[in-house]
């Protein structure tokens, strides 16, 4: 799905100030409040916006490393390798990959040595055979979705 000027405009808004109104939004836009709502709806409807809720630090919670742990993991156990990781809390994201493994997690731990005991409860599973891990030094260029909402609000 694509988005056009107003849809752009609407989504940095919200992601600057995602507690604002649907009336302020609409007044600081320039558009009716039906329009902003409708927008919302449709925007939230076609899996573009995919929630409202806070943005967590996991450094703030203390939870101050970060890791990236390439996975290679036994034939057919893909299913339950996920539903495995799935329940360990410091697991944040979980990607099947081409390329060398076949799933990248990112990893969180409170330190270095925590990040020892959150390594071991990932592959202490069966189905893992095999992990590699990269700690993350800092992060220049957070994630970040808006410079993209710009570029995709342009190209319509």
């Amino acid at each position: 799905m694509g988005i056009d000027e107003l849809d752009g405009r609407l989504i940095v808004l919200l992601a600057r100030e995602p507690r604002i109104g649907v009336l302020e939004a609409s007044r600081r836009l320039g558009v009716a409040r039906g329009t902003v709502q409708s927008r919302m709806d449709r925007l939230q409807s076609n899996g573009v916006i995919r929630g409202f809720g806070p943005d967590v630090d996991p450094a703030a919670l203390g939870y101050r490393v970060t890791a990236f742990a390439t996975l290679e993991i036994r034939q057919g156990q893909g299913p339950d390798v996920r539903a495995h990781l799935a329940e360990v809390p410091e697991v944040l994201e979980l990607h099947t990959i081409t390329g060398e493994g076949d799933m990248l997690c990112r990893l969180v731990a409170r330190s270095n040595g925590d990040l020892q005991r959150v390594i071991d409860r990932v592959v202490g599973f069966d189905g893992i055979v095999r992990a590699a891990t990269a700690i993350v030094m800092e992060n220049p260029v957070p994630l970040r979705v808006i410079p993209l909402v710009e570029q995709a609000a342009r190209e319509t």
